[in-house]
């Protein structure tokens, strides 16, 4: 199996892929009046082996102390600088059918300084409604005002998210969010990240049907 790719900063992409459940873990534990972690707590807390986990952070250069563990508010502000969560990013949500629909309306985007600033479709129909207190505008009004900083969510049916991509890309941004059950391609230095909720399920049934003969 091909390794996942090395990041510029050169911390491995599966450990990238980790640290947003560790700082979930982390802002977990703060809120529970926590200031101190060991790694066998925190890799406990997400489901790792705490060797692994200390190899994760010794990539951000976050050793802990021996025999003490790691200051959680410290270890949650490192990880959120290099997850680069110390800004706000505006994300555009791109198609308004069902999916984008409760895309939109969901509210753990700005808890997570994730700011939902557009709402794109294609469909006259649809654009000028207003949906989760946002009015949906045309591609064309919201290529006005993209920019490289900006995170795409694709929420479109299959067909057209090829099409949607190309459209994205020429527009300079770099970061998208693929929510259509089919691949993408994109040329180099665009990121683009899967989310395949069929495939989970299908997971999912798997394993619970094992569960069932087991049984």
């Amino acid at each position: 199996m091909q390794s996942a790719p090395a990041t510029r900063r050169g911390i491995p992409g599966a450990t990238v892929a980790r640290l947003p459940v560790y700082l979930r873990a982390l802002r977990a534990a703060a809120a529970t009046g926590i200031q101190v972690i060991s790694s066998e707590e925190l890799a406990l807390a997400v489901g790792v082996r705490p060797s692994g986990l200390r190899k994760d952070l010794s990539f951000l250069g976050s050793y802990g102390v021996r025999g003490v563990g790691y200051d959680v508010e410290h270890l949650s502000e490192e990880i959120s600088r290099e997850l680069g969560l110390h800004r706000e990013w505006a994300v555009a949500i791109i198609g308004m059918g069902n999916l984008g629909h409760a895309l939109a309306a969901y509210s753990g985007f700005a808890t997570r300084g994730f700011s939902v600033r557009w709402l794109v479709d294609s469909d006259p129909a649809i654009i000028g409604r207003t949906i989760a207190g946002k009015t949906v505008i045309s591609f064309a009004e919201f290529g006005r005002v993209a920019d490289d900083g900006v995170i795409a969510v694709l929420a479109t049916p299959p067909a057209s998210a090829q099409v949607v991509t190309d459209q994205v890309v020429a527009l300079g941004i770099r970061s998208i969010l693929n929510f259509a059950p089919v691949p993408v391609q994109v040329p180099d230095g665009v990121e683009v990240r899967k989310v395949d909720l069929a495939t989970e399920l299908q997971i999912l049934a798997f394993h619970g049907q094992r569960a069932e003969v087991e049984s």
